[in-house]
């Protein structure tokens, strides 16, 4: 049995915690982001942003901080003290990629608290209008047909277009040629001018031009056809099954963030994936809300590790 006196100084530990949990957020909290303002990540933040500041009575401000592919960012929340006053707006490349590409000071599994993925989206494989090509079929018989000899351009190795595309062209048991552009804006451009024939990606970056004459949207990498394109059937329904990729934007927080703000938190995004107007605005930048438990996002974590751990390995990129 408890001793009065530990009785009394457990209740005394109870009283001094539970009602600085209870009061949270007393200030301002900040949502690190890992790019510069402007693209997906920085929208999907601000919306989330946007919304938390309802939900929590408290200014949730969003908090640019580009750099080192957004291991600056990550290693800035992974540091920050766990009281929820510091969140990270975090990506796939983060949590998944760049630390199989390159040395980063925070563990992407033991240094975060999943809070829960806001959003996701598939890429969508563009072709050139000037390829004959009319169908995944079709695309892979080019490229057998000329081994070695036919590009396909990415956002920058190590980037999810390149290790979407390298994972296929393994699948397919194809032989490419690489061609790494600073951006998905530029490697675009180059579809749309013809110089380059393939390019996987980001959905929203292909919408613009879907219904134009200037490409053709052949294939989407994701585990169902993508809303925005609805006639276009994933690369696992044209003869690849199990073939599946996707990025996804997520609200994280240091490791040892207290559980009842975890929550908090999950429980409120959870509401913003089911409110019409927070989902029609992601759906204005190409995006799909999901809102999975902190719980569900820890094991995504993980298993995305495995995934794109290998797909690295198989792909040789190496960052410069």
């Amino acid at each position: 049995m408890m001793s009065p006196i530990r009785s009394l100084a457990a209740l005394a530990a109870l009283l001094t915690v539970t009602p600085v949990l209870a009061a949270w957020p007393e200030r301002s909290v900040t949502l690190v982001v890992p790019f510069a303002a402007g693209g997906n990540t920085d929208s999907i933040a601000r919306i989330t942003a946007e919304w938390l500041t309802t939900q929590l009575k408290q200014t949730v401000v969003v908090d640019n901080r580009p750099g080192a592919n957004g291991a600056i960012a990550a290693e800035h929340v992974a540091r920050a003290k766990p009281d929820g006053y510091t969140l990270f707006m975090a990506t796939l490349p983060q949590m998944a990629i760049v630390p199989h590409l390159q040395k980063v000071r925070y563990d992407p599994v033991k240094d975060f608290a999943p809070v829960s993925i806001v959003a996701t989206n598939e890429f969508a494989l563009a072709v050139a209008a000037n390829m004959p090509a009319k169908s995944l079929q079709d695309v892979v018989a080019h490229v057998k047909s000329h081994p070695g000899s036919v590009a396909y351009a990415s956002a920058g190795t190590g980037s999810v277009s390149h290790l979407t595309m390298a994972m296929f062209t393994k699948t397919a048991g194809l032989s490419m040629i690489h061609a790494p552009y600073k951006g998905g804006a530029p490697a675009l451009a180059d579809v749309l001018g013809g110089q380059v024939p393939f390019y996987f990606g980001n959905v929203a970056e292909i919408i613009p031009y879907a219904n134009s004459s200037k490409l053709k949207v052949l294939a989407v990498s994701g585990p169902k056809r993508a809303p925005e394109f609805p006639n276009v059937p994933t690369v696992a329904e044209q003869g690849y099954p199990g073939f599946s990729t996707q990025t996804w934007n997520g609200v994280a927080a240091p490791a040892a963030t207290p559980p009842e703000i975890v929550k908090q938190l999950a429980d409120s995004i959870a509401l913003a994936v089911k409110d019409k107007a927070f989902v029609g605005k992601l759906a204005a930048i190409g995006v799909e809300p999901l809102g999975n438990t902190p719980a569900e996002f820890s094991q995504k974590i993980v298993a995305d590790n495995k995934q794109w751990a290998a797909a690295v390995k198989d792909s040789g990129a190496v960052l410069q």
